[in-house]
């Protein structure tokens, strides 16, 4: 069989459920997405962008069964915060736990009641469809194709709370698809957040678009289930004097892919996405990351970092390209890794493409363990030996931790990772 072939046939494989039947607008994006998915076929391991995660339980037809995760007696991520709540359980929107989806500046639809004239016709597929080239990303277009659940969010103002997406799973073998689009009018500002796993396997799209002036901030946690499989997309494009952040905390998770695709296309734009993630034993963590410098002046930053026990493995692919006359870019890159012992093991792909010759743009890459110099000065000054290893590994998550500019949100994440090194001490 070639690789062509399998790779056509997983796909046939997934479609046979049949895409949901639905017209207008939503429905010819819907079979848009199949054209490009027919052209491309599901992943396989000889892709380059996936030979260092194996895609096949992600194309299997059915989950792998994950078993549930009880955390009775915790206080779920962002649960201090005033917050406008959206609950979806094993994929599909809980309306009894939600909140009225009413909010000052802010208009919120459910993905599928939409009419024929709205808004999501401009978004919905649209950015997925420009992430496409150079690199292929097929989980994307398929959950364009058959995602049924999900919000479309447009901002017109300053609301006076974040909204809030919580994914509760309650389901060893539930299989979710869930598609969002935000879109940030010109001069309006928004705070989104998520977390929760979702189900036992998630495929999720968010495909933002911020106009000139406007700003969005994006702060998620993907659930301690251990044995859940996830692959998550960002699309995003962004309007001039325009801010895009975006920050991830993973802590468990025996499968994650986290993709993003971020264009700068207006002039003074400003686009940073960062990652925390946390993996001990059987768990395998991927931060797939393309951002494209179109405009003048422009800044990026991507901070990743990776903590690794007993044979955890993380891996990162990163790219700034800077397309020709988007001078002034300021582009800078990190990913780095902290091994705890010797059999984890951290791969890394950062790339830049530049085509303009007035920029200035950086990448590093470093795995390493954690400094004996430091641990000695912590030890020596009557810092136990534990704690003085949870106190490095938080200073090395500091630089991702710092994206975050609401100081509450950042610190609900510090004790979320503290509580994390403290279970995992042994």
């Amino acid at each position: 069989m070639t690789v062509q072939k399998a790779k056509a046939d997983a796909l046939a494989a997934r479609l046979a459920v049949g895409v949901p039947g639905q017209g207008g607008w939503l429905g010819a994006a819907r079979a848009a997405a199949v054209a490009r998915l027919e052209g491309m076929g599901l992943p396989g391991k000889r892709d380059e962008y996936w030979r260092y995660t194996d895609p096949s339980t992600l194309n299997a037809v059915e989950a792998p069964k994950a078993d549930l995760f009880d955390n009775r007696g915790e206080a779920r991520p962002f649960s201090s915060l005033d917050r406008l709540k959206i609950v979806f359980v094993d994929g599909v929107l809980d309306a009894a736990q939600s909140d009225d989806l009413t909010l000052d500046g802010v208009e919120i639809t459910r993905l599928g009641t939409a009419p024929d004239a709205h808004w999501g016709a401009d978004l919905y597929g649209v950015l997925e469809a420009r992430g496409q080239s150079p690199v292929a990303r097929p989980f994307a277009a398929l959950n364009t194709a058959l995602a049924t659940e999900g919000v479309l969010i447009r901002v017109t103002g300053k609301p006076s709370k974040p909204i809030s997406l919580i994914y509760l799973r309650t389901s060893e073998g539930s299989d979710a698809m869930l598609h969002h689009c935000v879109k940030v009018e010109s001069g309006a500002d928004l705070t989104l957040l998520e977390n929760g796993p979702g189900a036992a396997r998630l495929n999720k799209v968010l495909e933002v678009e911020v106009a000139d002036g406007g700003r969005f901030h994006h702060i998620r946690t993907q659930g301690r289930d251990h044995q859940r499989r996830a692959v998550t997309h960002i699309f995003a494009r962004i309007g001039a004097e325009a801010l895009f952040k975006s920050f991830t905390l993973t802590a468990n998770g025996r499968l994650t892919r986290n993709e993003a695709f971020i264009e700068l296309l207006g002039a003074d734009s400003v686009a940073h996405i960062a990652g925390a993630s946390m993996g001990d034993g059987d768990f395998h963590h991927d931060d797939t990351v393309f951002v494209t410098h179109a405009a003048e002046r422009c800044e990026s930053r991507q901070v990743f970092k990776k903590v690794l026990k007993n044979g955890a493995l993380g891996v990162f692919q990163g790219k700034i390209l800077v397309k020709p006359g988007a001078q002034k870019t300021d582009g800078y890159q990190i990913s780095q890794s902290l091994l705890l012992d010797d059999d984890s093991q951290f791969l890394a792909k950062p790339e830049l493409e530049i085509y303009a010759d007035d920029v200035k743009c950086s990448h590093g890459s470093t795995s390493g363990a954690i400094d004996d110099t430091a641990l000695y000065y912590l030890r020596s000054r009557g810092v136990p030996l534990k704690q003085a290893q949870s106190l490095l590994v938080l200073a090395f998550l500091a630089e991702a931790i710092a994206e975050i500019e609401d100081e509450a949100i950042a610190e609900d994440i510090r004790g979320r990772l503290e509580a994390w090194l403290h279970r995992h001490e042994h």
